[in-house]
């Protein structure tokens, strides 16, 4: 089964606000000191227990930094789209891919490292599923809101978007802030093992890409995160994966 995640003009529809391109040396070094407090806020929480979860943490600390310091919510990216169903439709084409590579490329290759595997780590999270509708209902609720919204608010958007702003959001910064954010979401699901973290992590990696080629499109990352889990968890319910 697919491994359950359970994280130009910039001025049109559909895209977060402008991207700054000159910060000053201050901002970025408070920029570098938010990525690096949510980077310990994950860590400190996945493999050490030693804060609450990370996703309501980073969520409050991402709405107000963006309020603070871009002065605007519509900097998180939860724009109106120019166009729905293209929207849908990359989100969808985003989740197969991240299922099949996840199947066919990075679950085999995490074997071959000889990575290891909590089996079930993430099904058994979300409770006995096979043929109970109401664990699925429950199950569907969480990914949708915990994992799909509050995972891609946290991981993708706020310490993507800090880490960026630390190489002044050049592309480069972009996409180098996109590859330490998916190795961090790899470790937000510690739980699953050497090998739930090395697949997690290519999954957000995927995810991530989408992301940025969609031009900071939150809904994509956060509809591709959804469909993922939702297919997850269709899996379970009939008794196809376990």
């Amino acid at each position: 089964m697919p491994e359950m995640l359970y994280t130009k003009s910039m001025d049109s529809p559909g895209t977060a606000a402008p991207l700054r391109t000159s910060l000053a040396a201050g901002e970025r070094r408070l920029s570098l000191i938010e990525f690096a407090l949510g980077a310990a806020i994950v860590i400190g929480h996945n493999v050490f227990h030693l804060v609450p979860n990370e996703v309501p943490i980073l969520f409050v600390l991402g709405t107000v930094s963006m309020r603070l310091r871009e002065g605007s919510f519509r900097a998180i990216g939860l724009v109106r789209s120019a166009s729905w169903w293209r929207t849908l439709l990359v989100a969808l084409v985003t989740a197969v891919a991240v299922i099949v590579i996840g199947q066919f490329v990075t679950e085999p290759l995490a074997k071959a490292m000889g990575l290891h595997e909590n089996s079930g780590a993430a099904a058994h999270a979300l409770g006995e599923m096979r043929g109970n509708l109401w664990t699925a209902a429950k199950g569907l609720g969480l990914v949708w809101t915990f994992a799909a919204f509050g995972e891609e608010f946290g991981y993708r958007r706020y310490l993507l978007g800090r880490a960026a702003d630390v190489g002044n959001n050049a592309t480069a910064a972009q996409w180098a802030a996109m590859s330490c954010v998916s190795v961090l979401f790899g470790f937000g699901h510690y739980y699953q093992g050497p090998a739930g973290i090395f697949t997690t992590g290519c999954d957000g990696f995927m995810i991530g890409t989408a992301y940025l080629l969609c031009r900071r499109n939150l809904w994509v990352a956060v509809f591709a995160h959804g469909f993922v889990d939702t297919i997850g968890i269709v899996l379970l319910f009939f008794g196809l994966a376990d």
